[in-house]
């Protein structure tokens, strides 16, 4: 080859890399996000905590990632039909909101990269091996475990000390592991005087039923866990506690501020947030079978002392006083 040849075509090759390298660096991925809840306000926060998450990785929408969101509105069949549709599309990691998502995203795919956020007791799900080693396809974020059930009886009891017997009061469509909690709840030592028993509620109608035979009977209590129906149906379960006068502790702040008696859980827009990195994490070419299940850090109380005035409760000032908030 003669030398000017040479030269002409090593200047072509440099010039190309630093075309290559921004082709490589804006390269879009794709991620598709599975919502169980509704697209209503505290699903929008929950995609927006995880999109800023993401941002502060260095990831944007449209600029290097595209972001393809579905909301099931705690309505099985659609989930189903949601995660197919974001299989489907084949997308470099798929992200599950709660039980619901993740068991669709599953059953859809073992080998496009889940994270999930947050699910209860995901060993006892049977969607990861083990907290440390998940293995397989899936790892994220989890939210609470079955000691919780005990921790909702101790706050309640607290606030409302007259219940004798509370009820659980979960979707079984969406949230069927809480059957599990209560069967460990039971199986441990107590020094709480009152008994937890399951209401499994599949519609509006059965809320409202549920509502009011806890309503007729003396000494009732209620506990609201965190389920993709719970959240969906959040401002029925708060007017419906008022309307028939019924003690009840949910297990996040924001319902609080809506009216509702008392609180205890993980912040979930928290979570989103921190599950980005998993995401991040995914991208950059780990594994999630070596990604360990992570844990909340970060729990919250919140009390609405207007909402005990008008049930005839007094609130221990001592609770009041470690509260993360306070509604007067």
């Amino acid at each position: 080859m003669k030398r000017r040849e040479f030269i002409t075509l090593m200047g072509g090759a440099v010039a190309a890399w630093p075309l290559a390298a921004r082709a490589q660096q804006t390269q879009m991925r794709r991620i598709g996000l599975l919502m169980a809840s509704g697209d209503d306000p505290g699903g929008q926060s929950r995609v927006t905590a995880l999109k800023q998450g993401l941002q502060d990785l260095g990831w944007t929408e449209g600029r290097n990632i595209q972001i393809e969101t579905r909301f099931g509105g705690a309505d099985a069949g659609r989930i189903r039909a949601h995660a197919a549709e974001l299989v489907a599309l084949a997308p470099d990691v798929l992200v599950g909101h709660g039980t619901p998502g993740t068991r669709a995203l599953r059953q859809a795919t073992s080998s496009i990269p889940i994270v999930m956020v947050p699910v209860n007791d995901p060993v006892e799900q049977g969607f990861v091996s083990s907290l440390a080693h998940p293995g397989g396809n899936i790892t994220g974020f989890a939210l609470v475990d079955f000691q919780m059930v005990g921790k909702w009886l101790e706050m309640l009891k607290e606030v409302a000390p007259s219940v004798s017997r509370a009820v659980l009061m979960f979707n079984p469509d969406m949230s069927p592991h809480y059957y599990v909690y209560l069967r460990s709840f039971e199986a441990m030592p107590r020094s709480i005087a009152a008994d937890v028993t399951a209401a499994p509620v599949r519609d509006t109608t059965e809320v409202e039923e549920a509502f009011a035979k806890l309503g007729r009977e003396p000494g009732g209590g209620l506990i609201v866990p965190p389920d993709a129906f719970t959240i969906v149906h959040q401002h029925l379960f708060i007017r419906l506690a008022q309307q028939h006068r019924v003690p009840a502790v949910y297990g996040f702040r924001a319902y609080v501020a809506q009216g509702a008696l008392i609180s205890y859980g993980p912040e979930p827009y928290d979570l989103f947030r921190r599950s980005a990195s998993y995401v991040d994490r995914i991208l950059k070419g780990a594994k999630p079978a070596d990604l360990p299940v992570q844990q909340p850090t970060k729990f919250e109380l919140a009390i609405n002392l207007k909402t005990a005035k008008a049930l005839g409760l007094q609130i221990p000032g001592k609770l009041v006083a470690i509260a993360d908030e306070v509604i007067e």
